[in-house]
């Protein structure tokens, strides 16, 4: 009986490694405890969907995980700051808004404001089989113009 229970459980470990379960930073000041982190959770290794968060934090005053809804494995995630400060994150169609001074504003928006998207800051994306934050540098901004 416990040799049957220790194969099948051997027998399960692979199938545990398939799922999502990752994370990736973007630094808002150049520190540590002010960022904006996305997070991606597959609960459920046969499911294609993907449960992607959006970490806000600003340290010791304030963090918050507010809900991206569902994607796919290799979903990506855009990051625009507006010029008040605030944040819009773009997931596909939806995007959403949140700010790090306290960590609690967020709302989905139904387009993009009036005032624009305005800079972006980068994009979460799927780069040889790892979760990482590229940063929108002005050289990068220059190349597409081109």
């Amino acid at each position: 009986m416990r040799l049957r229970a220790l194969l099948t459980l051997l027998l399960a470990i692979p199938l545990l490694n398939a799922c999502v379960d990752d994370r990736a930073a973007m630094d808002i000041d150049g520190t540590r405890e002010h960022y904006l982190a996305l997070v991606r959770e597959q609960p459920l290794f046969w499911d294609k969907k993907v449960n992607l968060w959006l970490v806000v934090s600003r340290m010791p005053a304030c963090l918050r995980r507010h809900s991206l809804g569902a994607g796919t494995e290799n979903t990506r995630v855009e990051i625009w700051q507006v010029p008040s400060g605030a944040f819009i994150a773009k997931v596909g169609k939806r995007m959403y808004a949140t700010e790090s001074q306290t960590c609690t504003a967020w709302a989905r928006l139904d387009e993009e404001p009036a005032e624009g998207m305005g800079e972006l800051r980068g994009v979460f994306r799927v780069r040889n089989g790892e979760l990482v934050f590229a940063a929108e540098t002005p050289e990068a901004s220059a190349d597409k113009d081109e």
